[in-house]
């Protein structure tokens, strides 16, 4: 690190004491706004059918979507808790340097001793998590009727998951460190520059390369469906690779259809439940929405925005990684590059909050333009009647708390997305 970024953080971050406090502080403080967020969330909830969801739900959809969400509001406070304290108590009794420690011992190499480190944290995280997750696929998720995945799947997919992360990951975090070894001070420029790369290329072969380890697809067949899809695509001037559809229904009853790629390798993917679910008019409006996205340059724009962020995120960290501070705040007896990281993650949590507020605030921007480009250029009747399916069939609440939705919702409720689209449709008109 350059000295004149050094002198602007060395004040700051000489104590470790006093970055020890921070780090408890914000760790303390974020899991008390969730709290808080949840409860002013769950509030909101009306114990009768407001009178703006009649004609959406009826009493007693009503009454199974607010026993689903009490459920997972209590299942969702357990969990947390527990990971919180988990958390705090490895954190004020050493654990980071403990491990830490362990793992120097078994090698100098600097990145073997970060994949070793980040393997490590990961998968106790992985083990902790695991009896939780398994209870909400299997007992909540399935009690509603939402869970149809085998005891046998949930194992297969948790071992690919683990599997994909841990290569992908590591990849990642190997050619970080490599460039923080090898460039200095600019290593976050060349670790920035990998991480677009990466990111283009998901974007790109996602569909092709990661889903088929998870799923089938299968191109729609021919018929009335693809020929309104294609029609439509040719209509508004969305050149189109394929149409694929996904046994999304081996593991979940929820309904899903997204794009991906962009040029000629742009393809639309069902899953096979929305086709049980909406009419052939509702998936095709369904479908205007998602090529609104495109029409309108929101997915290239965002992803631009994701890759700024990135970049705001390595340079911070160019900033602070070498402070030996953030590792003694961990329990290291100097600086360690994988204590820096660790330290580093949490104290940005703050940052990565305001940024995410307003990627949401935008997020939801892009969806109204969305809706309006789906109602313009097909119908927004259908729009409205989908969306309605699909959020009744996911016990979605319909009624958030506005502080609640204005942090956490990238999509806007379906009641204002209801009342925009009709709006637009009275412009039309």
């Amino acid at each position: 690190m350059n000295s004149g970024s050094s002198g602007i953080f060395r004040n700051c971050f000489m104590n470790s004491g006093v970055v020890f406090i921070v780090i408890v502080v914000l760790l303390c403080a974020e899991f008390v706004l969730e709290r808080i967020l949840e409860i002013l969330n769950r509030r909101a909830m009306s114990q009768t059918l407001p009178e703006s969801l009649k004609g959406i739900y009826d009493e007693k959809e009503y009454r199974r979507f607010r026993n689903y969400r009490c459920e997972n509001n209590r299942f969702e406070l357990l969990s947390s808790s527990l990971s919180f304290v988990v958390m705090l108590v490895f954190l004020c009794l050493g654990g980071f340097g403990w491990w830490n420690a362990i793992v120097v011992a078994g090698t100098d190499n600097t990145i073997l001793q970060t994949l070793i480190f980040m393997l490590g944290l990961s998968l106790v995280s992985g083990i902790l998590n695991m009896p939780f997750d398994w209870y909400a696929t299997f007992h909540i998720e399935g009690k509603y009727g939402f869970n149809k995945m085998t005891k046998r799947t949930y194992v297969s997919d948790l071992l690919k998951g683990m599997f994909l992360s841990g290569i992908i990951g590591g990849l990642l975090l190997t050619g970080v460190v490599w460039f923080y070894e090898w460039a200095g001070s600019l290593f976050w420029l060349y670790a920035w520059c990998g991480f677009t790369l990466f990111l283009v290329f998901m974007t790109l072969f996602y569909s092709q390369l990661i889903v088929p380890l998870f799923n089938k697809q299968v191109p729609l067949e021919e018929g009335s469906l693809r020929n309104k899809i294609s029609g439509f695509a040719r209509q508004v001037g969305f050149k189109l690779a394929d149409i694929y559809v996904i046994d999304g229904s081996r593991r979940t009853t929820k309904a899903n259809a997204y794009f991906t790629g962009f040029g000629p390798k742009k393809r639309i993917v069902l899953y096979d439940t929305l086709l049980t679910e909406l009419s052939e008019e509702e998936i095709v409006a369904v479908l205007a929405h998602e090529v609104g996205h495109y029409k309108r340059k929101h997915t290239i724009k965002f992803m631009l925005a994701s890759v700024l962020q990135v970049g705001i995120m390595l340079w911070l960290f160019s900033l602070f990684v070498n402070q030996p501070a953030l590792s003694e705040a961990l329990g290291g007896d100097r600086m360690y590059f994988q204590l820096g990281l660790v330290a580093f993650t949490i104290l940005y949590a703050p940052i990565s909050m305001i940024l995410g507020l307003f990627m949401n605030v935008w997020s939801r921007k892009n969806e109204y333009e969305a809706d309006c480009f789906a109602a313009q250029y097909y119908n927004g009747e259908y729009l409205i009647s989908g969306l309605k399916k699909i959020s009744v069939k996911a016990l979605s609440n319909l009624t958030p708390h506005p502080v609640y939705e204005w942090v956490y919702y990238s999509h806007p409720s379906l009641l204002k997305r209801m009342k925009a689209v009709r709006d637009r449709v009275r412009v039309n008109e």
